[in-house]
């Protein structure tokens, strides 16, 4: 990290009307990293300098900026603030890119997942904002009658807004109440998805 902070005094002692940080991070470990962000962090806040970060990492990202352009190609596929875009990924190199750091379904469901019949439906939920911060399985349960069970997921914090996944086993052979639930979730702002169906597994 030693070099990092040489360029970083460096670079301040110009006088920048902007801090460019490329790759700074990527080749540190995880206790210098958070050093160098913090010293990143204190230089925004207190010389109210804009810091441009050019990374791939999105722990990175999370942790220090307020706004994030993803770029494919030499091209900005996306844009806006850090949490929005990480609650609401658009384009296919975002998704990926957040991919290590969303909860994903297990190996073990994923492994046996299928896209014919099966007795029970595996839905994907997005949610943010409002419909994370609420008891949204308490109230699909007291709302739509029938069963589900909650398989993995998790709520985590982006820039003080509330971004999550779930993952939800739906009984497949009362069609009328899957569309039901995946009704309700939306209805709530959810983002559903169905991902295919398995057997029943304990």
């Amino acid at each position: 990290g030693q070099k990092q902070r040489v360029g970083i005094a460096r670079a301040l002692a110009a006088r920048p009307a902007l801090l460019l940080s490329d790759e700074a991070t990527s080749a540190l470990d995880p206790e210098t990293t958070r050093s160098i962000l913090a010293l990143l962090k204190d230089i925004n806040r207190q010389l109210g300098l804009t810091i441009l970060l050019v990374t791939h990492e999105m722990e990175v990202i999370r942790s220090i900026a307020d706004r994030v352009a993803v770029i494919d190609a030499g091209r900005i596929v996306e844009e806006g603030p850090v949490w929005s875009v990480f609650a609401d990924p658009k384009s296919a190199i975002t998704q990926s890119l957040l991919g290590g750091i969303r909860p994903q379904l297990p190996a073990e469901i994923a492994r046996r997942l299928t896209q014919g019949a099966g007795t029970e439906a595996i839905l994907k939920i997005d949610v943010a904002g409002e419909a994370a911060r609420g008891p949204l399985l308490s109230d699909l349960a007291a709302a739509v009658p029938g069963s589900f069970r909650l398989v993995h997921g998790g709520i985590d914090y982006v820039q003080r807004q509330p971004v999550g996944t779930l993952f939800l086993a739906v009984p497949a052979a009362d069609a009328i109440h899957l569309e039901q639930v995946i009704a309700f979730l939306r209805a709530r702002e959810a983002r559903v998805e169905v991902l295919g169906h398995v057997a029943s597994f304990a």
